[in-house]
């Protein structure tokens, strides 16, 4: 049996892993440049950083690289923030961010419901116990296969994205049986760190206009077949959205649909879903969104509309997934190559934009760091790149790392926890890394490494 294939391991728990005292410790961590790394990171001697008590370098040496390390306190701590800030609402974790049947488990655990967008999110959910009435099913267009899933296995909700998809769902629900549904509306808000995740505008593929009164011909439709049962509005505005204000536009527009409806149809639907993409940051300095300050302002706009429109403050639902797992995760490369040409230096790693295209499709930027080893090399501009025939595969591009790095060295990616293995491609056939889970100075592996053989299986013809 491989070392990737073994069900858990301890790890030399390393010095400085008592959980205690973060509050005193945070302004050490930012003094260290661990302010985006999980709560849990530790400068430790030697130059290694340690996460949830296990040193980065020994898990690096253990388990290979590339290779995702996943603190599971962090995520547990993340999903009760949510809870705390949000204490009426439902928090629903979206899966896209990542999904593996330990993080489906520890979300339950935590309280929390479950966003899928694809039948095979829902087989795995449900097969790893998730109860399926707290799912939602997303998707801008669902295939056959996801709509009668969804339907046999009983999700709580699906949200419509389109008019087609109205019929298709009442099409094939059981006779006798009502699917609870939501219609995605478009609120005409631009918000988002890039304009790829901007989804808040009507020149993107996702939801029904409330511009046009398309969300509005939805819902009669909706209300007009006797299978569906409309239970709320969605809305999603985007991604990487570090202001609470478009938040509160989006819940004001919202109410003031809600209100139409009630005036034109004679009900006041009991759910309002106003998405997730939360910010994080993913280099020191970076803003983020505070849960705290959003809970307050979405509470109070919510209620006060509700207030003035003469209707009963709907139920709210959120759907955080990057925020949740996005800083829990770190990505650890070792460095095979280190190039001077024309001006520049090229480090280039084990690993790169099959691993995670975020950088090549959002230009995401990163702070890598070098770990197990100490340097008292000055800082020197380098470009992280990857293993891909690709000139655009650069997982770090003009970041200070110090000046001796040299092959053999391993460098660590923090905020590596979101759309990473679930954005991963079999480019170049490399395999996809594995997922660690760290806690308490024990690592245990979640998803193991993608092999050769697995990759061959699938190639079944000549």
């Amino acid at each position: 049996m491989s070392i990737q294939e073994l069900p858990a391991q301890e790890l030399h728990p390393a010095p400085g892993a008592d959980r205690s005292g973060e509050a005193a410790h945070a302004d050490a961590r930012d003094a260290e440049g661990l302010s985006v790394w999980p709560r849990s990171a530790r400068p430790e001697p030697h130059g290694d950083v340690s996460v949830g008590g296990v040193s980065l370098a020994e898990a690096a040496d253990r388990f290979g690289t590339p290779v995702y390390v996943l603190d599971e306190q962090e995520v547990r701590e993340r999903c009760r923030t949510y809870r705390t800030a949000f204490p009426d609402a439902d928090i629903v974790y979206a899966a896209k961010a990542f999904l593996c049947r330990a993080m489906a488990h520890w979300v339950q655990e935590e309280g929390l419901g479950l966003d899928v967008c694809s039948a095979g999110e829902l087989a795995l959910a449900v097969t790893t116990g998730f109860p399926p009435e707290k799912i939602v099913m997303h998707g801008n267009a669902k295939s056959p296969e996801d709509l009668r899933t969804a339907l046999r296995l009983g999700v709580g909700r699906i949200v419509v994205d389109s008019t087609s998809e109205i019929a298709r769902l009442a099409a094939i629900t059981p006779a006798g049986t009502r699917q609870p549904v939501m219609v995605r509306v478009v609120p005409g808000i631009a918000a988002g760190g890039h304009a790829k995740v901007r989804t808040g505008t009507d020149d993107q593929k996702f939801g029904l206009s409330l511009t046009d009164g398309s969300a509005q011909h939805a819902v009669t439709r909706i209300l007009d077949q006797p299978h569906l049962e409309l239970v709320g509005l969605h809305c999603h505005i985007g991604s990487q959205v570090a202001a609470v204000k478009p938040y509160v536009a989006a819940v004001r527009r919202m109410v003031g649909l809600l209100a139409r409806i009630r005036d034109q149809h004679g009900i006041a639907l009991p759910q309002l879903n106003i998405g997730g993409g939360h910010a994080i940051a993913y280099r020191p300095g970076e803003e983020h969104l505070n849960v705290s300050v959003l809970a307050g302002r979405v509470r109070a706009e919510l209620e006060d509309g509700c207030a003035r429109a003469g209707l009963p403050v709907p139920r709210l639902t959120l759907e955080p997934g990057r925020a949740i797992v996005g800083p829990a995760g770190v990505a650890v490369y070792r460095v095979l190559a280190v190039k001077r040409t024309a001006g520049r230096t090229f480090v280039a790693v084990d690993g790169g934009m099959s691993d995670n295209p975020r950088p090549a499709l959002y230009g995401v930027r990163y702070a890598p760091r070098l770990i197990g080893r100490p340097s008292s090399a000055p800082p020197r501009l380098v470009t992280v790149v990857g293993r891909h025939c690709e000139a655009g595969d650069i997982l770090a591009d003009e970041v200070a790392l110090p000046g001796d790095v040299r092959p053999g060295d391993l460098l660590a990616v923090p905020a590596a926890g979101a759309y990473h293995l679930s954005m991963a491609s079999g480019y170049n056939l490399v395999g996809r890394p594995p997922v660690v889970a760290v806690s308490d100075g024990i690592a245990r592996v979640l998803v193991r490494r993608e092999s050769l053989d697995d990759m061959s299986r699938r190639d079944v013809g000549l």
